[in-house]
Formats: C-alpha cells, structure tokens, sequence
C-alpha cells in the first residue's frame, strides 16, 4: 500500500512537471527555457526533474511513446495491415479532438519546426517508429523488402497528413472548427490509405508537354 502511494506521488509529480514545462516551451519556445525554469515554475528542484525526465527534450516529447503505437496496433490485431494501420492513425486523431488536443496541436508543431534539438528528437523517434513497425510484420510475413517499405511509407503518411492538418486547421480554432477539420482529415485519411493500397502509379498522369 505505501509503494502504492509513492508510485501515485512519483506519478503526478512526473504530470506536474510535464504540464508546467509544456505550456512554458509553447509559450516561450523549447530553446528559450531551461531546466531550472521549468523546476522553478513546477517547485520542485533541479534533480527531481531529471529524475523523470533523463533529458530537456523528454520534458517536451511525454506523449506516452507514440512511436511505438502502430507497431502495438499490428501486434493487437489479425486484420489486414493497412486497415488496422488506418484506423490506428483515425483512433489517434479522433483522441486528439476528444480530449482537446487539436486546438493546441499547431502550437505543438510550430515549437518543434524551430528548435533543432527538438527537430533531432523527432526524426530518432520517426525511425523507431519505422523499425518497429517493420519488425512487428515480420512476424507476420518474412517479405523483408515489402515489410520495411510498408513501414516507411506508413512513416511517410502521417507526415503527409499532419501537414496537411497544418494547412487545414485554423489557429485557434472553435469546436466546430476542430470538427470540421477532423471531417476533412478522415476524408485525406482514405484517400492516403487508397494510395497506399493501389500504388501510386495508378493515378500518376503523363508529362506534360
């Protein structure tokens, strides 16, 4: 019962932290704020952050390791990959909206464009994503080639579609706003998915001229 309680301690300090760091790094920028700051906006000390977050750019990236998500998604089910592939991305995006995320996303993106170390921290997390998931259909199938190719362009999708959620997605947007956006993007989310199953060849057009 006492380890219980300190786990639940160790738990919300860890959310604390997070939540105070992420609102000074959207505010301010990941690269203006240090450490310190954020331990001093949390109130707790220095080494108490680092001993939930090994690193500044952990404080920012605390999203429950979305990296490894598709690859637990095909681990789950049985079904075809790219259907359980697409609607692990729409449950993705359908939690976003739910629980309010996307009206701060943009925000999200924009700190990470501008900060390299942040930049850095995604693309190693990209590549997991890609190595995981190609490892996890290869326990379905032992096509090496197609397995990776199907991990990377999965990869190669959702950058796709987040930046086409960018495009899409008003600064500040209302909840009709959110909803609509969604609707838009599930509309993409087909259409990407139809892409990946046809191959691109099959709706690529002749050269002009």
């Amino acid at each position: 019962m006492e380890l219980g309680r300190r786990e639940r301690k160790k738990q919300q300090t860890k959310a604390a932290i997070s939540a105070v760091a992420t609102q000074l790094f959207l505010e301010r920028g990941f690269e203006a704020v240090t450490v310190a700051e954020v331990a001093q906006a949390a109130d707790v000390a220095v080494q108490t952050v680092f001993n939930h977050f090994p690193a500044k750019e952990d404080l920012f990236f605390d999203e429950k390791g979305w990296w490894v998500g598709p690859a637990r998604a095909i681990h789950e089910s049985a079904g075809d990959p790219l259907d359980v592939l697409e609607a692990h991305y729409l449950a993705m995006i359908r939690e976003r909206l739910e629980v309010g995320h996307l009206a701060t996303w943009k925000q999200f993106v924009r700190t990470i464009e501008s900060s390299p170390a942040l930049l850095a921290r995604r693309r190693l997390y990209v590549d997991e994503l890609v190595r995981f998931l190609a490892r996890a259909l290869e326990e379905r199938s032992d096509d090496r080639l197609r397995n990776r190719l199907l991990a990377a362009q999965y990869a190669a999708a959702q950058n796709t579609l987040e930046d086409e959620l960018m495009r899409i997605l008003p600064d500040n947007a209302s909840q009709d706003e959110l909803v609509e956006a969604q609707r838009k993007l599930e509309e993409m989310v087909a259409e990407v998915f139809a892409v990946l199953r046809n191959g691109l060849g099959n709706g690529l057009t002749a050269p002009r001229g």
